[in-house]
């Protein structure tokens, strides 16, 4: 095998290698960032649903007292407030969810389903939890979940939660008597749950890998490609000359010319090493002769 075959050949298998391992490290670091920017997304919204918790209490509901005397009005519900406001953003990201999964909720719309009671299981388990993060299927793809616990800190809660002749009774005739009691101070009800698609940043990884391969495998051919260059100007093209001009001279022609280089490097040294040992060659052929 000529010696460009064999270099091409090692420069492959360390490419192959070097592709590999290269492939393999970019596409769990462009993974990880994804999931970390669909994880950083979800505590948007659940920081954003968490606000409008707090501007419903301490700004909306006041407000709406005297009315609540008469009239059940579920805007001045926190968990309400915060499910309408998501709502209306999924008109135009269908794909983004947030919802109050409740154990027993007074309004139905909020009860948790299958898994969503897992989450808040999980919660209840380990009351010192915060924060619950999974993956699952849905109809319209992977997605990435969120979850905290919803606990009854504030003893005022229990005012609509403890028993139904305790609730105001404008809220029993919405909602009626069956569900949303029995509460408990302190005690884990639900879950505040977000859900993000995971597709489009998944998507835009794998689209970010496959530019960095292509750009790889490019810088690749370039640099094999004047690597060859390269190899046959400075180091073939004068090893054969040299070759041809000693295999003529072991054959006996001492005229086939004289080994020339005016290079110092490592075969600029093996030119001016045969060049002397022609000489020494031809004047002991002449001595011979002379003899």
């Amino acid at each position: 095998m000529k010696l460009i075959w064999k270099f091409n050949a090692l420069l492959l298998v360390l490419f192959g290698v070097g592709f590999a391992v290269a492939a393999g490290v970019s596409y769990k670091v462009l993974q990880t960032n994804a999931r970390e920017e669909v994880l950083q997304q979800a505590r948007i919204m659940m920081e954003a649903a968490s606000s409008s918790r707090n501007y419903t209490t301490a700004q909306i509901k006041p407000l709406l007292e005297t009315q609540l005397k008469y009239r059940f009005l579920p805007q001045s519900v926190p968990a309400f407030a915060a499910t309408e406001v998501f709502n209306d953003l999924r008109k135009k990201y269908p794909d983004f969810a947030y919802k109050e999964a409740v154990l027993n909720p007074t309004n139905p719309r909020d009860h948790a389903t299958d898994w969503e009671v897992d989450v808040v299981n999980q919660f209840r388990q380990t009351s010192s939890r915060t924060e619950v993060i999974g993956e699952r299927d849905t109809t319209s793809g992977p997605s990435m979940f969120l979850a905290r616990p919803i606990q009854i800190k504030d003893p005022a809660c229990l005012l609509c939660h403890n028993t139904p002749d305790d609730a105001p009774r404008t809220m029993i005739e919405t909602y009626g008597s069956g569900n949303g009691f029995g509460w408990k101070l302190n005690e884990i009800v639900g879950a505040q749950v977000v859900s993000i698609p995971t597709t489009v940043a998944s998507q835009r990884a794998s689209f970010t890998l496959k530019v960095f391969l292509l750009a790889l495998g490019g810088v690749f051919i370039f640099t094999i490609l004047m690597l060859n260059l390269m190899l046959y100007w400075f180091v073939i093209r004068r090893v054969k000359l040299l070759s041809k001009l000693a295999n003529e001279v072991s054959l006996g022609n001492l005229d086939a010319g004289d080994f020339r280089s005016g290079s110092t490097d490592e075969i600029g040294v093996l030119t001016g090493a045969l060049a002397r040992m022609k000489t020494s060659m031809v004047q002991a052929i002449k001595m011979l002769d002379g003899n």
